[in-house]
């Protein structure tokens, strides 16, 4: 057994009892060092890396509010809306804990795109962070479907047609569709059964997976180290004792500096809960407050605006979409078999690749595609870290003309989601139709594009100006 520390003569209470914490339970206090003042960050964390740290309060924001909306909700089709409508109006607070909950949903989906927007612009997902990148793009997946089953939990009208219209899509998969949405449902309808599954999911199963994968995500960051915005590793100059010379202990520099980021957001937080809390419709549907009636269908059934640029890729592939897909893997195969540098009996590998490929599309129906576009939006994100083969990782010294295509991609995106909650068009459906392929084509062009052009060179210190 190891030799308990003694406190210095004359020490104050404080001191006596964290030296008595740590004699007992070490290995708390071991953890402290590693991930807090012993965990060295680069000093020139900009407000890019506020977003990070907000996503870890708003998580705990989602837990607790959770907690105490789970004390009064009943998960019953006859009963959900009613308890709803019970803690917004006779439940002490309840109102303030309901709408810090679900404007918290939206707040978690904001700081956690412009978290991953800033890990795209800097590198963040490049060698060798790639495990860090993982497990936030499966931090992702998980917080879409916590969104995905809550939202059916309110019990009203844009929350059973909005279920209603995913669940189905489900049966357009070949073979295993029907099946598969009636497992989901739990009956033929959107109905008891259904709520009673998504409630199980949403407050145990999904958040369980979650605070797991955001313990990895922070595990695995804190092991290689934070990334920065000039995309150096500061563990390559270090001093005498090993300590990155361009490195601060993340307690209590950038503690305090990510206080000024949680001033900030809840200043804005607590303006929106207190005045907006459905931001025009945004964060709470106008249908969401009529109960679930599964005899009237809404105008326009749509998802929540997070959801939305995705839901928008989904509509995007019709018939002619899937005939203009089958001829850009016509023109994929011909360029792979002429410039691809195939030798022998490879070089028709590329060309029959693509007859099989445009014969698949021709196959199956258009909404199945439309499907599987939909997810695959999403899971090519796991492929970022091997897509990227610029030679250096910060936009700061990439050509200026990446910087203009990042930008693009944001519009795209906002556009996309944007369609996403309006009406079907011809209009809208041409630019949803072009988002689309910007979309896949940012991504799996990158390999070629993010090589091109005049590179800065990159400093061999981090570039810091104190303020």
């Amino acid at each position: 057994m190891a030799e308990f520390k003694q406190a210095p003569a004359g020490s104050s209470p404080l001191t006596h009892t964290t030296v008595w914490l740590e004699n007992r339970f070490p290995t708390a206090f071991a953890a402290y060092k590693v991930h807090l003042s012993e965990y060295y960050a680069p000093k020139n964390f900009n407000a890019w890396y506020f977003f990070g740290s907000l996503a870890l309060l708003v998580l705990v924001l989602q837990i607790v509010t959770g907690i105490f909306l789970v004390m009064h909700y009943k998960p019953d089709a006859a009963k959900a809306f009613e308890s709803v409508e019970y803690i917004m109006r006779d439940v002490p607070w309840g109102w303030l804990v309901r709408y810090l909950h679900s404007t918290g949903a939206s707040a978690f989906f904001i700081v956690v795109y412009l978290h991953m927007f800033r890990g795209m612009i800097y590198g963040s997902y490049r060698k060798p962070r790639e495990l860090v990148w993982i497990f936030g793009v499966a931090i992702f997946l998980c917080l879409m479907a916590e969104g995905f089953f809550g939202y059916l939990l309110p019990w009203g009208q844009m929350s059973y047609w909005g279920a209603q219209v995913i669940i189905n899509l489900f049966a357009a998969i070949p073979f295993i569709g029907p099946d598969l949405s009636l497992l989901i449902r739990g009956d033929f309808v959107v109905g008891d059964a259904t709520l009673n599954r998504f409630f199980a999911f949403h407050v145990i199963a999904v958040p369980l997976a979650l605070i797991g994968l955001v313990v990895a995500h922070l595990l695995a960051l804190h092991d290689v180290g934070s990334n920065n915005p000039d995309g150096i590793e500061i563990k390559a100059t270090t001093d005498e004792r090993g300590v990155p010379l361009d490195g601060i202990p993340f307690h209590p520099y950038l503690t305090v500096h990510d206080l000024i980021g949680v001033g900030v957001f809840l200043m804005v937080f607590a303006a929106i809960v207190f005045f907006a809390p459905e931001m025009g419709g945004y964060f709470l549907e106008y249908n969401n407050f009529i109960p679930a009636d599964p005899l009237k269908t809404p105008l326009h059934i749509a998802p929540v605006w997070y959801f939305t640029p995705f839901y928008s890729m989904l509509r995007a592939v019709t018939d002619d979409m899937v005939n203009v897909l089958v001829g850009l893997v016509g023109v994929a195969g011909v360029l792979a078999f002429l410039l691809g540098g195939f030798k022998g009996i490879w070089k028709w590998l590329p060309l029959g690749a693509a007859v099989v490929l445009a014969l698949l599309l021709k196959t199956f129906e258009a909404k199945f595609w439309g499907v599987v576009v939909m997810g695959v939006a999403v899971m090519i994100l796991f492929g970022l870290p091997w897509f990227d083969r610029s030679p250096v990782k910060s936009i700061r010294y990439r050509p200026s003309w990446n910087k203009l295509l990042y930008a693009i991609f944001v519009v795209v995106f906002i556009v996309l989601g944007y369609l996403g909650m309006k009406p079907p068009s011809i209009v809208g459906t041409l630019l949803s139709q072009g988002g689309t392929l910007f979309y896949f084509g940012f991504f799996l062009l990158m390999p070629w594009w993010s090589r091109i052009g005049e590179f800065k060179p990159v400093p061999d210190r981090v570039t810091f100006h104190p303020h």
